[in-house]
């Protein structure tokens, strides 16, 4: 999806540095999820923070990628805020994809739509549904699978795809990390005709191997200082270069000193194949 076409929920999309990310609510994003799970057609997801963005910004090829997701939804607070300052969006709260993953198995569970998990450790899947199942008791897990932290080899990767397909799932989440999750949902999401939806570290939030932010950090858009002190070794290079890069292209964008182009990209040649 280039610059200026009509986004699944039929609203623009808007341009962040030169990525296009959907200014939607997190109801709707999550009723478009839920209709394209019962009609069985494809729509590739993500929740995308500051760092995600980021690895458009610095990646050509990604960029590509993300821009051609059917629905990229602001995870993080400055990727709202951006919507909000360069596009007059008014969203009045981000969409954060713990959460949005939380709604999208409250309504699967309504409607049973049977989800699929991918990626992590196989400990962490197994706390992940056991949890999930005891807050949703109509929740169906049609499977999960864990990441193998590598590139998947074509028969590999052609067994994830009849494995996903035989398991009868709905929706499948993804939990790779970014940007490793982004690149998944728009490869496989080619050949899987179900909502992919990557969420990057909802499945520790929600398989309890990570405590969330407290809402006031969450609010004025620190959480990432909060899970810098949680993982400060990972996670440090990524917040202390990236954010002040974010920002300081943000004012760029906003004076109109430089143009963004999202449709300055370049498609891939070859698939990366993570699993």
């Amino acid at each position: 999806m280039r610059t200026g076409e009509m986004s699944v929920l039929g609203s623009r999309k808007r341009n962040v540095l030169g990525v296009l990310v959907d200014a939607v609510a997190r109801d709707s994003a999550v009723a478009a999820i839920i209709d394209a799970a019962r009609e069985r057609q494809r729509l590739t997801v993500s929740a995308l923070a500051v760092h995600g963005v980021m690895t458009g910004v610095l990646d050509r090829e990604h960029r590509y990628r993300l821009n051609h997701l059917d629905l990229v939804v602001p995870d993080g607070q400055p990727v709202r805020w951006a919507l909000n300052l360069l596009h007059a969006a008014r969203l009045p709260e981000r969409v954060y994809g713990p959460d949005l993953m939380l709604d999208v198995c409250a309504k699967a569970a309504e409607r049973g739509l049977p989800v699929y998990f991918y990626g992590s450790r196989s400990e962490t899947l197994e706390s992940l549904c056991r949890n999930l199942t005891a807050r949703y008791p109509g929740l169906v897990i049609a499977g999960a699978q864990g990441s193998r932290f590598r590139r998947l080899s074509p028969p590999e990767r052609v067994a994830t795809v009849e494995a996903i397909r035989r398991s009868g799932a709905a929706i499948v989440f993804i939990g790779l990390g970014c940007p490793r999750q982004e690149v998944w949902a728009y490869e496989y999401g080619r050949e899987l005709n179900i909502p992919l939806i990557a969420v990057g570290a909802a499945f520790d939030f929600h398989a309890g191997n990570l405590k969330r932010a407290p809402a006031s950090l969450q609010r004025a858009g620190l959480e990432w200082l909060y899970r810098l002190l949680q993982e400060p070794r990972r996670l440090w290079r990524r917040y202390l270069f990236l954010n002040p890069s974010y920002l300081a292209l943000l004012v760029v964008q906003a004076l109109r000193l430089h143009a963004f182009d999202g449709g300055s990209a370049t498609q891939p040649t070859h698939d990366v194949s993570y699993g």
